[in-house]
């Protein structure tokens, strides 16, 4: 039996889609739920006491939460320490979700941990425990055998969905918690507002462990700070990273982005107090803070400031996590990906997009052409994410479902049997109709133009354009044809149009029926700058960088 067999048997486990409607039937029963991923857990070899000695630190949130995990996870390792880290999802193998000191663990050891477990599982069905774990139980009952029997010094935990009902929540004893940003997504499960969904975040507080959020809206801060009362927990919210620069140069973060900054902060606290608690030394002495930083009336203390240590200093610099505001620059062609798929973390990327892409130095014959990539998955609200892509003033829209191939046979790492094709191409459909709705609109006001600014009354020019105004470099008529291709494939050769080295130049028979494409091939090949944001989905995002980044798949 080899990885590949492993990862096809997993794959019969169901994926997403089925175990979030298992997550539905069973959220009435969280203790059931607890319970049965016990027993599971007890099947394979196990029992919950065994977790304790992996020092968890558990992050939950809405956006950011595999950031903040990434950071910290290179924190510590940066400390001498020996890490684990399970997160989800995987973008190119499953495998990179089970790491051990940062890289995902070796095929053979994925291999021989799966049929390590489910072997045992098998042997220990009866007629009162005749289910096997959904996927994602499966992969974290084994994540957990994976960094018991190879000794981690500790291990950096991310929640699926949620927090009280997620199957992560079987650890009882972490070191350390944290939460990070909140927002507005799995609403089917987790709840439709922002209170319910802070509810369930909060879930994972322990008695006797402290915690650690960032800057949230105030009704979810006091929901989490009524849920840490409840479960008896410290709760304290991060300080800005500004706090941590003052008297010192500004810190080098390894991802882009200013929302990646309250990722930072949290992971400073997280590995701060996974440390002290841990009794190891090199902690980053206590800073004094000024009164005035001490907000009056702030419903959650504020945890402290410190001097950052060389080791902290350095994991932030070296922090990697694929996919979040990555770019690749392959010739004339450079991508931009981000997984972003909830309305705030959408805001976040164009803001970064922007800032990336449109303040380079235009090609000195002008002829640039922007291209959007997307794709949404799951209950989300995909004319509310378009909506805030649109002041981007792309030349092209293209939607396309997350499979890279139209038969995804040879690549197990990829399959998702809970979305046929013919959903997925439906869904593309939909948002190349909604696209060309929100274009007729003409969605007049820019919301990430910033107000000029007044003198006296009057309005006064707008200054040219500098790092901090993301103002698109000319006006552009809003007039970008959308374009649905049936895979990932076919839909970035498009785009690349033989340019990009790692992939092929689009096939001439079978050319894409709509007018658009024949005249936007034409000007993909002739720009001297092809600029493509791929957002929407982590899984689309994923299923890009297995094509333009072959090695990721070795």
């Amino acid at each position: 039996m080899d990885y590949q067999d492993a990862i096809r048997m997993l794959n019969t486990l169901q994926t997403n889609a089925s175990y979030l409607e298992q997550v539905k039937r069973e959220r009435g029963d969280p203790q059931a739920q607890l319970e049965a991923m016990q027993g599971f857990l007890e099947r394979s070899g196990l029992k919950v006491e065994d977790l304790d000695r992996l020092n968890i630190i558990h992050v939950t949130g809405t956006k950011g939460k595999g950031s903040a995990c990434a950071f910290t996870e290179c924190i510590l390792r940066n400390y001498g320490l020996k890490t684990g880290f399970y997160s989800s999802p995987h973008l190119v193998q499953v495998r990179e979700r089970i790491r051990i000191n940062g890289q995902p663990i070796s095929k053979d050891l994925f291999n021989k941990y799966f049929w390590l477990v489910y072997n045992r599982l098998e042997e220990t069905k009866d007629p009162a425990h005749s289910s096997m774990p959904a996927y994602f139980r499966f992969l974290t009952i084994m994540a957990f055998h994976v960094f018991l029997q190879e000794k981690v010094d500790l291990a950096v935990v991310e929640v699926g969905i949620g927090g009280t009902y997620d199957c992560t929540n079987i650890v009882r004893a972490p070191v350390v918690c944290g939460v990070s940003s909140l927002g507005i997504d799995h609403t089917s499960i987790l709840g439709d507002t922002m209170e319910k969904i802070a509810w369930q975040k909060g879930g994972i507080f322990k008695p006797g462990v402290p915690a650690f959020t960032v800057v949230q809206p105030e009704r979810p801060l006091e929901v989490l700070r009524e849920r840490a009362q409840e479960r008896k927990c410290s709760l304290y919210l991060c300080p800005e990273l500004d706090d941590f620069e003052e008297g010192c140069q500004a810190l080098e973060l390894g991802l882009a982005g200013a929302h990646q900054r309250s990722n930072a902060a949290l992971a400073l606290q997280l590995a701060r107090t996974w440390l002290q608690r841990r009794g190891c030394q090199g902690l980053g002495e206590l800073k004094e803070v000024p009164p005035s930083s001490e907000l009056l009336g702030r419903p959650v203390p504020l945890a402290p400031v410190f001097r950052l240590t060389d080791a902290m200093i350095q994991g932030l610099r070296d922090t990697e996590w694929l996919g979040r505001t990555q770019v690749l620059s392959h010739g004339p062609v450079t991508w931009y990906l981000d997984g972003a798929h909830t309305t705030s973390s959408i805001q976040a990327c164009v803001r970064w997009f922007r800032q990336a892409a449109l303040n380079q130095d235009k090609p000195h014959d002008g002829s640039e052409v922007r291209v959007l990539l997307f794709n949404a998955t799951g209950d989300r609200d995909t004319a509310a994410l378009l909506k805030l892509l649109v002041p981007c003033h792309f030349d092209y829209a293209v939607f396309c479902p997350n499979f890279t191939e139209v038969s995804l046979a040879n690549n197990a790492d990829q399959q998702n049997f809970n979305v046929t094709l013919e959903n997925a191409l439906t869904r593309c459909l939909e948002n190349q109709q909604t696209w060309t709705r929100l274009l007729e609109e003409k969605v007049g006001q820019d919301p990430w133009l910033p107000s000029p600014p007044r003198v006296g009354g009057l309005l006064q020019p707008t200054p040219p354009r500098g790092s901090l105004l993301l103002v698109p470099p000319a006006p552009r008529p809003l007039n970008s044809p959308a374009l649905v291709f049936p895979c990932l494939a076919q839909a970035l050769r498009w785009v690349a149009q033989g340019r990009d080295p790692h992939l092929a130049a689009p096939v001439a028979s079978g050319a894409h029926p709509h007018p658009a494409a024949s005249s936007g091939a034409v000007l993909l090949r002739e720009a001297a700058a092809v600029r493509v944001l791929v957002t929407g989905s982590l899984h689309l995002v994923g299923g890009a960088l297995r094509l333009l980044v072959p090695a990721l798949s070795q």
